[in-house]
């Protein structure tokens, strides 16, 4: 029998001037799709998760908790040089309540003491802090996917194997998009030949900023 889909990769107006998803319509329109699950994934915030969890409880939907943090490859307390140069996207969901409280530190974290134009954290910061998180090698703007655009097989491969660590057994996931973008097809063949050579899952997302087309 074929696997459940649900959408995990979702910004709500949460995701300031990008989301524009209002949480009861999300979740109403889940429930209206037959969906069991729904997550939100909010850019570098989790102030959208109480009324989100609410109104799943509410209409019969399971909450997946999340965030797509941004994550400084130099250093959360690095913070000089072009704001677009210091960040990559990185989906975290949590997967049980010690996830959760790991998704509510780093947070916290990544507001008070990493905060650079977004809310930041970084590879050690994750470290500590990845018990009971999924992950996932997220969108366009991950460092494994911006290393596959750059050519770099080799580096894209090492930076999903330090995630494959990082995270809890099985709970590091290459994420696969087609938003008919050309970038995302260019790099699909490398994506799925990671996952072959690290025996990484896949997963399939819809990086959903709007409640229709």
């Amino acid at each position: 029998m074929a696997a459940e889909f649900c959408h995990v990769h979702n910004h709500t107006e949460y995701s300031l001037l990008d989301g524009a998803n209002r949480i009861p319509e999300m979740v109403a329109r889940a429930r209206e799709l037959g969906m069991g699950s729904l997550a939100i994934s909010d850019h570098g915030v989790m102030f959208g998760v109480m009324e989100f969890a609410m109104q799943c409880k509410a209409q019969g939907v399971k909450p997946i908790l999340g965030v797509e943090a941004y994550v400084a490859p130099q250093g959360l307390h690095k913070k000089t040089g072009r704001e677009e140069n210091q960040t990559y996207h990185l989906l975290l969901l949590a997967k049980s309540l010690e996830g959760y409280r790991n998704l509510c530190k780093l947070s916290t974290v990544a507001a008070l003491e990493g905060y650079y134009y977004k809310p930041r954290i970084d590879h050690e910061l994750l470290a500590k802090h990845s018990k009971g998180l999924i992950g996932t090698s997220a969108c366009l703007g991950s460092e494994v996917c911006q290393a596959l655009l750059a050519n770099d097989y080799k580096k894209a491969l090492e930076t999903a194997a330090m995630y494959k660590e990082m995270f809890d057994e099985g709970s590091y996931f290459i994420e696969l998009q087609d938003h008919r973008i050309p970038e995302q097809a260019q790099i699909r063949a490398d994506l799925i030949k990671i996952a072959t050579d690290l025996k990484l899952p896949l997963i399939a997302t819809n990086d959903a900023h709007y409640l229709c087309k």
